[in-house]
């Protein structure tokens, strides 16, 4: 799998990454296990976690897995902190306090004295964003981050929090941001995508599957061993499964058997070359799903397809983005 610089650091990742949100719930650690394996033989070194997945169960099964499935040091290891699950609710808080805390507990259950990647889940407006971004110097000062990221940060969030780590010698500049991106939701390009570009920031796109949708398993209806039929996942795939989304499906499907392929590669291929994209966010339920994104890695869609997508699932822009 080739690498990629991650944004204007010297970090260099695979450039399709795999997601865990699934493990220690969903996926249990036998196809967890499976998965790592397929991923590390295709080349692939990124995995991304998150102190709020399964309430710390994807560290967990992750962190077994270290060593017995591949050296950590052939892993550059991502997690996240600053949203958790409590009595049921998700629970958003980017105090320094908790988020150290919260790193210290990744750490635990990951087994391991450093992340190479820490990132803030998302933004909050509760705390203030200098504290918020204490926590990250901290943790990269006294080793526990090599490096530090964003998540979930709207474009001027975004602009805000990297201008204000690169204002002041001694900051741990921002390396990442990692939002949703897909043919399905092409939001971040109005002005996240052109922040991060002018501010050195790689983007890790998830859910660039559109949330599984653009894989065309929901053209006939709901499979019942899917996403969208689990008690987890039902409302967050559900909001693609609309009329404009079935056109945009309807688009991919053709291409990909003019060329032979399968929906699934198409619409990866057309996300992980968009510009400013390094890598990927890849998130399976078992390993059998997994190996068919790892095709992708020696596919380039044709130039006419690509333009064929980006105008089926074009953003409605005006003023002022579009002048």
């Amino acid at each position: 799998m080739q690498q990629r610089h991650l944004g204007r650091t010297g970090l260099r990742v695979s450039r399709l990454a795999l997601g865990t949100m699934t493990w220690g719930r969903d996926t249990d650690e036998h196809e967890a296990r499976e998965q790592l394996t397929a991923f590390v033989n295709a080349g692939g070194t990124l995995v991304d976690t998150a102190a709020g997945y399964a309430d710390g169960d994807s560290e967990r099964v992750l962190g077994r897995l270290l060593g017995e499935v591949v050296p950590r040091e052939n892993l550059v290891l991502a997690t996240k902190g600053g949203v958790s699950r409590r009595g049921g609710h998700r629970v958003v808080d980017v105090s320094r306090r908790t988020l150290l805390a919260e790193l210290d507990g990744s750490l635990r259950r990951l087994g391991v004295d450093t992340v190479d990647l820490w990132q803030l889940h998302t933004w909050s407006p509760a705390v203030p964003l200098e504290e918020t971004l204490s926590a990250l110097d901290f943790a990269v000062s006294s080793g526990r981050a090599r490096y530090v990221g964003i998540s979930n940060y709207t474009g001027w969030q975004t602009a805000h929090a990297a201008t204000y780590q690169q204002a002041w010698p001694g900051r741990a500049t921002l390396a990442s941001t990692q939002v949703e991106y897909s043919l399905l939701q092409r939001g971040i390009e109005r002005e996240v995508l052109p922040a991060a570009e002018a501010l050195g920031l790689g983007v890790l796109p998830w859910s660039p599957l559109g949330r599984g949708v653009l894989t065309g398993k929901y053209r006939a209806g709901t499979p019942a061993d899917s996403r969208a039929a689990s008690p987890h996942f039902e409302r967050f795939v559900g909001v693609y499964l609309d009329k404009r989304s079935y056109r945009i499906v309807d688009a991919v499907c053709r291409a990909a058997e003019g060329l032979g392929l399968s929906p699934l590669e198409v619409a990866l291929a057309w996300v992980r070359d968009r510009p400013g994209v390094t890598a990927p966010v890849v998130g399976a339920r078992t390993a059998a799903q997994l190996r068919g994104s790892l095709t992708v890695d020696d596919i380039e869609l044709p130039p006419e397809i690509s333009a064929a997508l980006d105008d089926v699932s074009a953003l409605p822009l005006g003023y002022p983005e579009r002048r």
